[in-house]
This record gives structure tokens, C-alpha cells and sequence, in this order.
């Protein structure tokens, strides 16, 4: 059980957090929720040891262990990836190199009856019993699961991590947690850089192997499927709910209605006392009265209403020019990297006005066959785009195409025409952008936030094929919803990377799923892809165990 008493957070005159408590149970599986900037980063660093609070303090028992993911960070880059995997049984390996320097010295030493040869033998006689409790395991094999399970091949093993992107490393220091087997697991938007396989691991390891964890996540599929509580983070204080996720939407909402009913109520006693006072404050026979009234008020604790972000921006893309039958036509394209063959003999067509996912685990060729519709990398096979194709493309590093120069407004207005421009501060608000934050220039920007001001900028834009390759990563549930509700309106042609399930949900029609060095086409929507790629996977173990 680890307890969180009267935390507080102050800094800069401000507030973030006051007198929260709670409790972690064994067991427990808490999403942590809240608005950006309400300070649910904070409170998992809190908990993690990783800073310390104004007032109150997080405790926990002696040998508890405590795991905590952050979402940036950097692994050591002269190990391999099975060696940096390993580190989570450094501690280990280390109590096993201490009973074996004791024990030389034992074996040397003479001076049995000296103060120092019995500080030997109590150390050697402490760490050896707390050596032999530990479960006697395989570790190589378990760090294999887990590489494994997080979408590691074995020839990846050997690699140095130094070769490997952001979002892989992540994965490494996600297996070192996931090894230590912690009692605790607090896990920041773990979801970011992960493939839909890998995420359905991991929710199935979190929810039969981890002990207790508390998740930031804007996936709602991944929070539904894994959490049992949430903890709300909002105005400086904190709701529990022992439900999951789409649950707390239903309560929070019954929640805010009863505080308005209490806050209506009570300024309507307010403003009858305050007119009471008004109208006989000089008359001398109800002067007790007056008094009365006025020292009530001044002691009355104020009902509050829980904020709640009404500003429903509906995002509305420009009409699209019309484009060819068949905007995209692959026939046979195969793409190789010197020895590396990535996908052949891909064939597909893409009719106008079709929405499609394309989804597989990283590095089978999703964004490698993206890139080819760009013409930004040469193939083998051919590759057709129709009539007056025009294409709106949002990658990772569209970011890095920006003026930084401009200011977060100047960007958007620049290309803003219509309606829309009537709504920029509205629409950079909505994108997280909103009071003094569209005055900065994009050169002070963070990496997450220039990707949010590249996909504003494309939604502006009039194309007829869009291609958004993993657009969610850094967005947060309700922007999701905005740029979803848009592409539902969108009457162009769409391709979709993307490993968020929720997001991908009534939205796309067509699947292509890439693995094995080919391209699948399933019919359909993303569920009914995963239900039939499950049961695909459960026949594969069947057949595997006969």
C-alpha cells in the first residue's frame, strides 16, 4: 500500500495542487486524468521520488519499488539493447559481486575476533538472506519476453541502442520496468510510440502480471481496457472514482450538473440576503436582522463548479477539389534497403472519397509506402496517382518545415482563409495554444508542440487526399475528438497511420495490414480487424501446441 498524504504544489505564486491524499492498493489500476497543465505529470514525479513536494509526502513501504516512465527520456548508448534490458537485474548482480568479495575477505582474514571480521559476517549473513529470497529465474529469458513482447527481433538483441529512434528506446526502458516487476508502475502517455500489437501486449502484461499502476494515457481504448479507478486531477484538488474511464465520463458529468444546481441555488440565497440587506440596513427595528445576514454571508463557503471546457470548435475542412476515380494505384511495388527488404509485390488501389488504415508493427513499411505515394524515396514497381490528385501530408518531421521565425498565430494565419479566421485564437485554444502561448515564436517551441501547429496548419489547407501518418501522438483526448469529428466531415480521400484504435473508429473503412514483408488488404472496420487478427494469432498457438 503506498499513500499519498496532503500533497501540495506551489511554484511562481501559483497553485497546482492542494491537500490531495489517496491510497494505492495492490492491485489497483488508476488512470490519471485531468486538463493539460492541471498537473498530472507532476504528481507521477512526485510519486516517483523525482521532485519534491511544497507540503505533505508520499509514503511508502521499506523495500517497496516504485518504476516510473517519463515521456522524454535517454538510455545509456554504449550497451546493446539486450544488455540495457538486463540493467533491471543490475541490483541483482551486484548483491551477488558484494557476498563474493565478502567472502574472500573471510576466507583470507585471521582476526576472528576482531569488531571488523564479525561486521563482515553480519553483512555477508544480511545480503545472503536477502540474495536466496529472491525468486530463483531465468533472467535472459525474461528479458527475451519482454524485448519480444514489445516488438524487439532477435537480431535487435545485439544492437547498440544508439541506432535505435526515440519511441524504440522508450520501449527499452519500458522492458527494464516491466522486469523489475515493481509494486508500483507509473506510466506517462506509454502508448506515444508504440504499435497496435505492442499496445495489446502490453495491456494484457498490465493487466494479469503488474502488481499496481497509474497511467497518463490520451488513448481512451488503452485506458478502458486497462484501468478499474480514476483519480481527476481539476482545480487544485482531486475526484477517485472506482471505475474505469468511459464509467468516470458518465459520473463526472452527473457530478458537474449537482454543483451547478448547488451554485445556482446558492446565489439565489445570496442575492435575496444581499437584497435584505439592502433595503434594511438603516431601518433601526431590523438592524439584529441585517446583522445577522450580512455576518452569515461573510462566513458562507462558496460552492464551486468544476471547470469544465465548453468552447465546442467544430473544425471544418475546405472543400476538396475533385479528384481522378482512383487517387492512388500501387501495382506490384516492392522497396528494399541494400540487403533490407521492407515489403514486395505490394499491390492496392484507393478509390475517391475511401478511407483507409494502413497498421502493422513498426518497421514493416507503413510510412516506407507513404513515402512512395510522396515520391520521396525510389521503389521498384509502379505507382500511379489519378487526376488532380492533391495531397495534404502530415509526418513526424513536418514539424521541422516551419518558419520559426513566425509566431504560433502569424503561422496559422498566413494560411487561414474563410469562416476560419474569425476563430484562429478559438482554434489554436483547442490545439493547446490558447492565451499568451500563440504570441510565441515557433523557434521556443517543443518538439510536441510544432507537431500540433503542423497539423493545424494542414487541416487549413484545401487537398483531396489527406495522409496522416500517427497525427494523435501528441494531442490530447479532447483535440483528438475536434480533429476526429473534422475528418468524419472531410469529403476527401484519407490514409490513416495510426496505432490509437479509438481514434482509428469510424473513421476508416479498409484495412491494410503490413508484416511479413507484405501488404494485406482486410475489408471493414478497425475492431473487426483486430477481432479477426486475434483469433488468427489464437489458431497460430493452437496449432503450435499440437
Amino acid at each position: 500500500m503506498i499513500s499519498v498524504d496532503g500533497l501540495t504544489v506551489e511554484f511562481g505564486g501559483t497553485t497546482l495542487f492542494k491537500d490531495i491524499s489517496f491510497v494505492v492498493n495492490d492491485k489497483d489500476r488508476i488512470a490519471l486524468m485531468g486538463k493539460n497543465g492541471a498537473g498530472k505529470s507532476t504528481l507521477l514525479k512526485i510519486m516517483a521520488g523525482e521532485r519534491t513536494p511544497s507540503k505533505g509526502k508520499v509514503s511508502a513501504p521499506k523495500d517497496a519499488v516504485i518504476a516510473y516512465l517519463p515521456q522524454h527520456l535517454l538510455t545509456e548508448d554504449n550497451r546493446t539493447v539486450f544488455e540495457e534490458a538486463s540493467q533491471a537485474f543490475a541490483h541483482i548482480y551486484i548483491m551477488e559481486q558484494e557476498i563474493e568479495v565478502i567472502n574472500n575477505q573471510l576466507a583470507t582474514r585471521t582476526d576472528y575476533e576482531s569488531a571488523e571480521y564479525y561486521q563482515l559476517i553480519e553483512s555477508v549473513s544480511t545480503l545472503s538472506e536477502k540474495f536466496y529470497t529472491i525468486e530463483d529465474t531465468n533472467y535472459d529469458a525474461e528479458v527475451e519476453k519482454i524485448l519480444f513482447g514489445l516488438g524487439f527481433l532477435r537480431t535487435d538483441f545485439t544492437r547498440p541502442t544508439s541506432e535505435f529512434s526515440g519511441g524504440w528506446r522508450m520501449r527499452i526502458e519500458l522492458a527494464k520496468i516491466l522486469l523489475k516487476k515493481p509494486d508500483l508502475i507509473l506510466l506517462d502517455e506509454p502508448t506515444n510510440h508504440m504499435d497496435i500489437e505492442s499496445i495489446q501486449w502490453l495491456e494484457e502484461f498490465l493487466i494479469t502480471s503488474a502488481k499496481a499502476v497509474m497511467v497518463i494515457s490520451h488513448d481512451k481504448t488503452f485506458i478502458d481496457n486497462i484501468t478499474t479507478r480514476t483519480i481527476e486531477v481539476t482545480m487544485g484538488r482531486i475526484y477517485d472514482y472506482k471505475v474505469n474511464y468511459s464509467s468516470y465520463l458518465t459520473l463526472r458529468q452527473e457530478r458537474r450538473a449537482q454543483q451547478q444546481r448547488q451554485f445556482d441555488e446558492q446565489q439565489k440565497m445570496i442575492a435575496e440576503n444581499s437584497d435584505f440587506i439592502d433595503r434594511f440596513k438603516g431601518t433601526y427595528s431590523k438592524t439584529n436582522q441585517v446583522q445577522s445576514r450580512v455576518k452569515m454571508l461573510e462566513k458562507l463557503e462558496l460552492v464551486e463548479v468544476d471547470e469544465e471546457d465548453r468552447s465546442a470548435l467544430r473544425l471544418k475542412f475546405p472543400p476538396s477539389p475533385r479528384s481522378g476515380s482512383f487517387p492512388v494505384i500501387v501495382d506490384g511495388v516492392t522497396k528494399k534497403y541494400d540487403d533490407h527488404l521492407v515489403f514486395k509485390n505490394a499491390t492496392l488501389t484507393i478509390e475517391r472519397g475511401e478511407r483507409v488504415a494502413f497498421v502493422g508493427k513498426n518497421g514493416e513499411g507503413k510510412s516506407t509506402l507513404v513515402k512512395a505515394i510522396m515520391r520521396e524515396i525510389d521503389y521498384e514497381g509502379t505507382l500511379n496517382l489519378g487526376h488532380n490528385v492533391l495531397i495534404g501530408y502530415f509526418a513526424q518531421n513536418q514539424a521541422s518545415m516551419l518558419d520559426e521565425e513566425l509566431t504560433v498565430f502569424q503561422t496559422i494565419d498566413y494560411v487561414a482563409v474563410g469562416e476560419i479566421r474569425n476563430r484562429i485564437k478559438d482554434l489554436l485554444g483547442a490545439f493547446m495554444f490558447g492565451g499568451d502561448h500563440s504570441d510565441k515564436k515557433v523557434k521556443v517551441l517543443s518538439g510536441g508542440e510544432r507537431t500540433r501547429l503542423s497539423m493545424i496548419k494542414l487541416l487549413l489547407e484545401p487537398v483531396n487526399l489527406l495522409i496522416l501518418d500517427e497525427p494523435t501522438n501528441h494531442l490530447d483526448i479532447r483535440t483528438k475528438d475536434i480533429l476526429k469529428s473534422a475528418l468524419k466531415d472531410y469529403d476527401g480521400t484519407l490514409i490513416l497511420v495510426s496505432h490509437d484504435r479509438d481514434f482509428l473508429d469510424g473513421l476508416v473503412s479498409k484495412v491494410y495490414e503490413f508484416g511479413n514483408q507484405q501488404v494485406k488488404e482486410h475489408l471493414g472496420d478497425i475492431f473487426s480487424f483486430l477481432k479477426k487478427k486475434r483469433m488468427e494469432t489464437l489458431r497460430e498457438l493452437e496449432k503450435a501446441a499440437k
